[in-house]
């Protein structure tokens, strides 16, 4: 394994709300369709899946307000914060996304930014069902049961 390649697995952007706010289902790898100045900016780790989720228009699905920051070196070249970007996906892919959107209570949510081997950036996306206020007191519960079962094991 080369420098390059180890320098690109580092890049792992998560989405920390989207399991808790959401209950997840089908899961997507998709290429993103991305400037000179953002993939630079994203090989350095700035960007953010905060607030950000995908839609599907004219047969293809975009990801709305995902935060790539200003790459430092750009000059008049540099690009727009949070615009909307392509997501790269199998027409077979998008018409399932799409029939499973259009159900009530379903949207598409981005998971995880990463560089892969090659160095493209690529994006999970997961459809997703909003979770009540009750399901996400008992994920919290949970959560907390999980790490107090592994505090017993290490103690003994």
């Amino acid at each position: 394994m080369s420098k390059k390649e180890n320098k690109y697995k580092a890049v792992k952007i998560r989405n920390k709300r989207a399991s808790f706010d959401f209950a997840l289902f089908d899961d997507y790898t998709a290429g993103i369709v991305l400037t000179g100045t953002e993939i630079k900016s994203i090989r350095q780790g700035k960007a953010s899946l905060v607030d950000t989720f995908c839609y599907v228009h004219n047969g293809e699905v975009w990801v709305k307000n995902m935060y790539v920051a200003h790459y430092e070196q750009g000059s008049y070249n540099n690009h727009v914060e949070r615009r909307d970007r392509k997501l790269l996906l199998n027409k077979r892919e998008i018409c399932k996304i799409q029939q499973t959107v259009k159900q009530p209570g379903f949207s598409i949510v981005p998971t995880l930014l990463y560089i892969n081997d090659r160095g493209l950036a690529k994006l999970d996306i997961s459809i997703a069902r909003g979770k009540k206020e009750f399901d996400k007191r008992e994920t919290l519960k949970e959560k907390e049961d999980r790490r107090q079962m592994d505090r017993v094991v290490k103690k003994w």
